[in-house]
C-alpha cells in the first residue's frame, strides 16, 4: 500500500509538471494578426470553401494564445468559432454594429485568459456610432478586450483593427484614435498589443504614429524583436506564392513594459495554394523584466 501511494504521488508530480502554473512574473504570449480574406464567389480557386480549412489548420499548428483576424464575414467568423473551439470569439460587424458586413474577431485561448472587458468602436469621428470616417471607402472599426491572464493573474488590453485601404486621412487619424485608446482607454496604463492589417507600410503616416513611442506609447514588434524576423519582410501575397513584397501592411505593435522574443511572417501554402491573400504575423511576447 506504501508503495502504491508513492507511485501515486508521483505520477501526480508528474502531471503537475505540464500544468502551467501562476506566478509572479510573467508568461510568454503569442499573438496572431491574420487578414484571412472575406469570402467573394469571385476569387474562384481561391474562394473561401476551397480553403477555409487551410486557415483553420495554420491557426491550430500556431497556436496563438491572442488572435486577431479582418475581413472576416458572419459565416466565416461561425466556422472559426466552430473549428477552433479552444477559444472564445468577440466582435461586432462594422455595417450596423450586430451581425451585418465584416468583422474583426478578436479571440484567445478560453483555457488561458478570462475577459475583463471588451468593445467595438467606430474608426471615426462618430466612434460610439456604426459609420464610416473622413475619406474611408468603408466602415472601419476596432475590436478591444481587456483580458486576464489565468496564469499569472495579470491583466492584458488587446485591440484588433483593419485600416481603410483607400482613404489616407482616415488611416492617419485611425492611427491617432487607437494611440488614444493605448493612453486613455479601459484599464490605461496596463501592457497592451495592438495588431491588424493597417494598409499602411514602415515609414507611412499612420505607422509613424503607432510606432513613435513617444507619443503613442507603442512600438513595432518587428522593430523591437529581440531574434532575428523569420519569414519575408512583407505580408501581402494576393494569393501568389512567389510574389516578393517588400514591406509589410499587417503588424503589431506593443506598449515598451513587454519584450518581444519572437516576429514571424508564416508563408505556409499547400502544393502552392495559400490559405489568405495575406500571410499571418506571428509574435511571441512577454513582460519586460
Amino acid at each position: 500500500m506504501t508503495r502504491l501511494f508513492a507511485l501515486v504521488a508521483a505520477l501526480l508530480l508528474a502531471a503537475c509538471a505540464h500544468v502551467p502554473a501562476a506566478r509572479e512574473g510573467g508568461a510568454p504570449v503569442r499573438a496572431m494578426t491574420f487578414n484571412i480574406r472575406l469570402d467573394l464567389a469571385s476569387d474562384g480557386a481561391n474562394a473561401w470553401p476551397r480553403r477555409k480549412e487551410m486557415v483553420a489548420a495554420v491557426i491550430r499548428r500556431e497556436a496563438p494564445d491572442l488572435l486577431g483576424t479582418q475581413e472576416v464575414l458572419l459565416h466565416q467568423k461561425r466556422y472559426l468559432e466552430t473549428a477552433l473551439p479552444g477559444y472564445t470569439f468577440v466582435g461586432v460587424g462594422r455595417d450596423d454594429g450586430t451581425e451585418g458586413g465584416e468583422f474583426s474577431p478578436l479571440a484567445w485561448r478560453s483555457d488561458r485568459f478570462e475577459a475583463l472587458d471588451s468593445g467595438t468602436f467606430w474608426l471615426s469621428p462618430t466612434p460610439e456610432t456604426p459609420g464610416k470616417g473622413w475619406d474611408a471607402a468603408y466602415p472601419r472599426i476596432a475590436t478591444w478586450a481587456v483580458l486576464r491572464d489565468r496564469w499569472t493573474g495579470q491583466t492584458i488590453r488587446v485591440l484588433n483593427t483593419h485600416f481603410d485601404h483607400v482613404g489616407t486621412v482616415a488611416r492617419a487619424n485611425a492611427a491617432r484614435m487607437i494611440a488614444g485608446w493605448v493612453a486613455g482607454g479601459p484599464t490605461a496604463g496596463a501592457p497592451a498589443i495592438v495588431m491588424g492589417d493597417f494598409n499602411a507600410a514602415p515609414g507611412s503616416e499612420p505607422f509613424r504614429i503607432l510606432a513613435e513611442t513617444a507619443s503613442s506609447g507603442l512600438a513595432d514588434a518587428r522593430a523591437i524583436n529581440r531574434t532575428p524576423p523569420y519569414g519575408p519582410p512583407g505580408t501581402f501575397n494576393a494569393f501568389d506564392i512567389a510574389a516578393a513584397p517588400g514591406a509589410p501592411i499587417d503588424h503589431v505593435f506593443v506598449t515598451l513594459d513587454l519584450s518581444v522574443t519572437g516576429y514571424a511572417v508564416i508563408t505556409q501554402h499547400w502544393e502552392g495554394r495559400l490559405p489568405s491573400d495575406h500571410y499571418p504575423v506571428l509574435v511571441d511576447i512577454e513582460p519586460r523584466n
